[in-house]
Order: C-alpha cells, then sequence, then structure tokens
C-alpha cells in the first residue's frame, strides 16, 4: 500500500483527466513531456481511494460537524461547528469533493469498459454508491442522474430527490454484485486497491453489505422494496455474500508517514479542540460497557472518564474533560472506518426483529454484532461473555437496544451515526446545541447546508430545494427521517 499510496502526487494534478492539445499544428505547445496524458485505472482507483479516505474522514468532514450531530465528540475549544456555525468555504469544499470523485470514478468506469475489465467496474460502482449515498444523507436532494455529463454538454445538472437515489443506489449494488460474482484472472484490481488489496470477494461482500444498510435506512418508508432486498441477498448467501467476520472490516489503512498518516492522528499533533461528548461517555457508562476506556482518554486532571456538552456556549477546564481515544486518535498509521461488520448483524437482527426471512434469529444477529464491535476495540472474551450473558448488553429484544448497540458500534463514522440517529431517534439523550445560534428547534440538525455556489451558479435547477432549507440545518426532513413533532 505504501509503494503505491506515494505515486498518488501526479493524479492529484489532474485528477484523472486526460490532457490534449488545442492545437494541431503546434501540440508541443501545449504538451508537458514531464507529465503523463493518461493514468492507468489501477492508478486512479489508488487516487480515488485515497482522495476519499482524506476528505471524507478528516476533522472538517466528520470531526467538526457529522461527529458532534451524531453525539459522539464535541468541540471544547473554537466549539463553532458544533453550535451550527458553520464555514461556507467547508460546505463548498464538500459538495466539490464528492463530484472530482465521481468525476474520477467514471473515468475508472469508462476503461473499465473499454478493457472489459468486469471487477474493475463493480468496485467503480460501489465507490459511486460510497459516495452518493453520504452525499444525499448529508443534503438529502442532489444531482445525481444528470450529474458528471459536462462532456455531454450538462453544465448545469438537475437535481434528483432522495426518494429516487435510493433506489438507484440500490441498483447499482446489485449490478456490482453480479459484475464482481465471476472474478477472471485476466481481470485484475491491481495494486491501486488500498481497500481490499485487490480481492474481488471482498468488494462483492462490501456490495452486498452497502445494500442491506441502504435497505434498512428506507425500512420504514419503502418496507417493501427493504425487505425484497434483505430476503434477496440473505435468502441466497451464496449468490449474494456479506461480510461474515472483522475480517472483512472495509477500513482504509493509512502509511503513516507524512503526508498520508489517519487524518485524526495528523490533527491531534497540532490540535486539541476535540474531546468525546457527553452522550457517548454516559451511554457507555450507564451499560457499564468495556469499550468506555478505548473510545476515550481519563481526564487528565482526575482519572475519570468525563464527556462534555456538545455545542456548549463556553469551553470547559480542559483538564477535566475525556479526549479521544488513543485506537482512535493516536496511531498515525490508524484506520478511517468505511463499513465494519458489526454493521450487518445489526441490520440483520432489525431485519428479525420485523419478521422477516433472514435465516437467523434477532438475538443471535443482535449478540453477533455486539461481539463483533467489540472484538474490533480488543475486549477479551472473558469480559464479552460477560456484558452479553449477566452484563448490561444482554439481549432484551428491542429496537431500541439493537439501535443503541450499532450507535455505539459506529464510533468514529460520523455520518452513519448521524443517519442512524435521524432514523431512529437512537440515542434519545441527544439534544440541541446549547450555543446554537437558531432558536426554535427541538433536534439537532436534519441536513446540511446547501453550498452557496449552487444558488449562484445553479439557481434554476436548486431554487425548488434550497427553499425546503429552514435556518440552514432544519426543514425539509431527510426521507428515511419519520420521526414527528420535529422542527
Amino acid at each position: 500500500m505504501k509503494r503505491y499510496i506515494l505515486k498518488l502526487g501526479i493524479l492529484a494534478v489532474f485528477s484523472a483527466f486526460i490532457l490534449t492539445s488545442c492545437t494541431e499544428s503546434f501540440p508541443e505547445v501545449n504538451t508537458d513531456p514531464d507529465r503523463a496524458k493518461d493514468a492507468p485505472a489501477t492508478n486512479v482507483l489508488a487516487f480515488t481511494l485515497r482522495y476519499y479516505g482524506s476528505t471524507f474522514f478528516d476533522p472538517w468532514a466528520d470531526m467538526n460537524e457529522l461527529s458532534t450531530y451524531a453525539g459522539y465528540l464535541t468541540k471544547i475549544q473554537y466549539i463553532d461547528e458544533a453550535r451550527y456555525n458553520f464555514r461556507p468555504g467547508v460546505v463548498e469544499n464538500h459538495w466539490y469533493y464528492g463530484y472530482i470523485l465521481l468525476n474520477n470514478i467514471n473515468e475508472i468506469k469508462k476503461k473499465a469498459i473499454a478493457d472489459g475489465a468486469d471487477n474493475l467496474l463493480g468496485v467503480a460502482k460501489v465507490m459511486e454508491v460510497l459516495i452518493v449515498q453520504n452525499m444525499t444523507d448529508r443534503w438529502r436532494d442532489i444531482p445525481y442522474s444528470d450529474a458528471i455529463k459536462m462532456a455531454e454538454g450538462v453544465l448545469l445538472p438537475t437535481y434528483d430527490t432522495q426518494e429516487q437515489i435510493y433506489p438507484a443506489l440500490l441498483a447499482v449494488l446489485a449490478e456490482a454484485n453480479t459484475l464482481l460474482s465471476t472474478p477472471a484472472a485476466a481481470d485484475q484490481l491491481g495494486d491501486g486497491d488500498l481497500l481490499y488489496n485487490g480481492s474481488v470477494k471482498a468488494w462483492q461482500k462490501l456490495a452486498n453489505s452497502l445494500r442491506l444498510r441502504l435497505a434498512m435506512r428506507i425500512s420504514g418508508v419503502a418496507p417493501d422494496v427493504a425487505k425484497q432486498v434483505v430476503e434477496t441477498i440473505l435468502g441466497n448467501p451464496a449468490a449474494n455474500p456479506v461480510m461474515t467476520a472483522n475480517k472483512d472490516n472495509a477500513m482504509i489503512v493509512w502509511p503513516g508517514t507524512s503526508p498520508y498518516e489517519e487524518p485524526w492522528y495528523a490533527d491531534s499533533k497540532g490540535r486539541d479542540d476535540h474531546g468525546v461528548s457527553d452522550v457517548l461517555v454516559d451511554a457507555l457508562k450507564d451499560l457499564e460497557d468495556p469499550r468506555l476506556p478505548v473510545y476515550a482518554l481519563p481526564a487528565t486532571a482526575d482519572g475519570e472518564y468525563r464527556g462534555f456538552i456538545i455545542g456548549a456556549l463556553a469551553q470547559p477546564s480542559l483538564p477535566t474533560i475525556s479526549r479521544i481515544g488513543t485506537r482512535f486518535r493516536k496511531d498515525p498509521a490508524g484506520f478511517s472506518p468505511v463499513f465494519r461488520y458489526a454493521e450487518v448483524e445489526f441490520c440483520i437482527a432489525e431485519a428479525a426483529k420485523k419478521g422477516w426471512a433472514t435465516g437467523t434469529t434477532t438475538q443471535a444477529a443482535y449478540e453477533a454484532g455486539v461481539r463483533a464491535s467489540l472484538e474490533e476495540n480488543g475486549i477479551d472474551n472473558a469480559d464479552i461473555e460477560a456484558y452479553l450473558t449477566t452484563g448490561k448488553g444482554k439481549f432484551e429484544d428491542t429496537f431500541e437496544q439493537i439501535y443503541w448497540q450499532q450507535w455505539i458500534a459506529l464510533y468514529k463514522q460520523g455520518m452513519e451515526g448521524w443517519s442512524l440517529y435521524r432514523r431512529t431517534g437512537v440515542p434519545t439523550t441527544h439534544y440541541v446545541a446549547p450555543g446554537s445560534p437558531y432558536p426554535g428547534h427541538n433536534a439537532p440538525p436534519f441536513r446540511y447546508p446547501y453550498p452557496d455556489n449552487e444558488g449562484t451558479l445553479n439557481g434554476a435547477n436548486s431554487k425548488t430545494f434550497r427553499d425546503q432549507v429552514v435556518d440552514n440545518f432544519w426543514g425539509k426532513q431527510m426521507w428515511f427521517d419519520q420521526r414527528t413533532g420535529l422542527q
């Protein structure tokens, strides 16, 4: 991985776009002999994975906002973002990062189709879903079907609703599963696969695990669609394999040398702006959960585990607050979690609880999910058994318990924790930031602000959707968010 990730600088220059001359008479005028005009598809894949990790899992994209909206983290200095005082330039960047990635993924798809590389095409489709799912869960309605068509003359793309996007993503993942189901020796992913080191089967498992995530996310608003997807996957695991152990986890593991250090660690070298929230610390304490000393560090003042208010009016006494645990922020060769096996089991547990055909029981899936998360975090087997049999992790056969344990397991995945909260209302102890500049709201943000440039440059297509936003963070709820009485 290190050898190839260090080759990515050149790709950043042209983001996989092909450089061409503008005159036939003097081609040398516009040709840089020291810069590649094209790149192998595997190199573009490596760039895409690295760029995804560095822009979707860094402090700006996750820690400052999404992980505070989800209830995991809090700002203890420079608290603005956790109070919903956003920076317009940061919003613009997140929007552009997504579409830059989709442009590169489109290049991979074109190369794969030209080469008859079904496996690479399947991987590109999985990557497409990862990016678009994150973007629609951030903004709700976005350009999708009409996006990335500049070559076709589409400069101002129309918007798709989330109600249209989710079914489309499920269809893309079904296509990816088919493409990845017959790996051919001549169709290798190459050294650019920084996620799974060329394992086509691992990508197929990720594709179907993502299908479960998306299906369960819309299970309250499109139950017939969700049920069919879940039962299709779980009814034929040979054709639709999913993650079955932590070894299947999709983790971007960083080389650990600058500039390729894990983003949370890189931030910690020069800043001390983040602590663990009171919502998370109190939940782990109430459950007597053995993950507490892994997720958080004890306060230096007294050795206690103590979270802090999310979006507080003023900063705390810094020595009294728990910081983020060593595993999650103190390892330069740490990880950015794309998808964990534990989430698969919690999806199955919820589906079984709904009475759908899953091939297992709610209890078995719940316990497998909790066990997977505990094992991932280094908890020894004796403590795992105690937690599940006599401790406060013991199965209670409620949706709320499944959601609480899934939320805990998703730590360091701010977007997924925030989406779970918006869909289920768990953690039930979450709240509006006391320092919020927007009065009259009784729930944390529903959404993310649209970038200003969408109003300036694509005003006609975006107006209907921008008009549904209230105070930047509220207004129309996500399609999958069916909670009532909120504003």
